[in-house]
């Protein structure tokens, strides 16, 4: 399976800014025959508690479906979402497969309270469970990686969990050390996609985004002047790995 890591510097709460950088990551990523294609979380406004700057998501769900339809590529990417009418927005990871569909959707389940996130946004409840073509996957987003209960719910079903986030620069050890924890206990590849740039709350990004395989071994490691990077990984290792070490088993 390949992997594109798309590390978006979004526009600060604009969105057809954005969706104009994520179409032209995609298109390069298509033409590296990559699987699927990785967007941060928030990538189409950034990183916002401005609940007036937050669409429907329709237009970029429409975006997102025709990007994957034009170049029979899966996606997933981060996306903040709020219906008319509501007082609160969800923060969400959408999955799109390759023809089309919007199969599969996750709201962040723990909000970032020194961002006032609660506030703005509704938590979600459940986890997801995917498929991207045969590969069994799961997402989470950002604070969510430091709660590993969450992670453990969908361990035994899956080969990868990917975080999506905007994690700070000035947190990026944190980010490192927790990723490839994850990974460890999970016994599964780890993909965590951040962003670059700075953003309108002037909070700096360094990118970082990483791969992990199973047994915590770091396979990629973008730095913060890379756009994207295309990354293969074999999800067979990962039923490997857990027969000669049966530790989901306990």
């Amino acid at each position: 399976m390949k992997l594109a890591l798309l590390q978006i510097n979004s526009s600060w709460e604009n969105e057809p800014a954005n969706l104009k950088k994520a179409a032209t990551l995609i298109r390069d990523a298509a033409h590296a025959g990559c699987d699927i294609a990785v967007l941060p979380e928030m990538f189409s406004t950034g990183f916002t508690m401005n609940l007036p700057a937050i669409s429907d998501g329709q237009t970029v769900k429409a975006f997102l479906s025709e990007q994957v339809k034009r170049y029979d590529m899966n996606i997933l990417a981060g996306v903040a979402m709020k219906k008319p009418g509501e007082k609160r927005g969800t923060n969400n990871a959408l999955f799109f497969d390759r023809a089309g569909r919007m199969s599969a959707r996750y709201a962040k389940s723990r909000l970032f309270p020194l961002s006032g996130e609660p506030d703005v946004y509704r938590a979600g409840k459940m986890p997801v469970v995917f498929g991207i073509d045969e590969v069994r996957a799961s997402v989470f987003v950002c604070y969510d990686l430091r709660f590993p209960e969450l992670f453990r719910q969908v361990s035994r079903e899956v080969q990868i969990i990917f975080v999506i986030a905007n994690w700070p620069q000035s947190r990026m050890n944190h980010w490192e050390a927790l990723l490839r924890s994850r990974a460890i206990e999970n016994q599964c590849f780890v993909v965590g996609v951040n962003r670059t740039g700075k953003d309108g709350n002037g909070i700096r990004y360094a990118g970082g985004s990483l791969v992990i395989d199973p047994m915590g071994t770091t396979l990629a490691q973008l730095d913060s002047r890379t756009k994207w990077a295309a990354i293969e990984i074999d999800p067979a290792i990962v039923a490997e790995i857990r027969t000669c070490y049966p530790f989901l088993t306990e």
